[in-house]
């Protein structure tokens, strides 16, 4: 595994640890980002390209065992961050819209899923 994909795994499962901390109550983010719902998507999407670019980048010259690991730390660690984002907005938005975490995921999958899986520049 390469230096950036192992730094960018543990940045991912940071990410996932602290939502999982949140989830069981030992963490309390709810109203420290008040971030809305326009944004969330937009790094959805952003951060969805960037990850299949960069996953199409890293997969070049490996086979087997490790381009499934590439592919799942690059298709499920970066929604981590989505989902981070999103139990620090507050308590009453994450009410409001309970799908909105599935929803940016579906957009983060949608965009990773062209480069990735695309021919073009970015994979030469």
């Amino acid at each position: 595994m390469t230096r950036t994909a192992a730094l960018l795994a543990g940045l991912f499962l940071a990410c996932w640890a602290v939502v999982l901390l949140e989830r069981l109550g030992l963490v309390e983010l709810a109203g420290s980002l008040p971030l809305a719902l326009y944004p969330l998507y937009s790094l959805a999407a952003t951060l969805g390209w960037a990850a299949g670019i960069t996953y199409a980048r890293l997969r070049r010259g490996t086979e087997g065992l490790l381009r499934r690991r590439l592919l799942l730390i690059f298709l499920l660690g970066p929604p981590g961050l989505l989902f981070l984002l999103r139990a620090m907005a507050p308590t009453a938005h994450q009410q409001a819209a309970p799908l909105v975490p599935l929803f940016a995921f579906g957009v983060y999958a949608a965009l990773f899923a062209v480069p990735a899986k695309m021919p073009g520049p970015w994979s030469r």
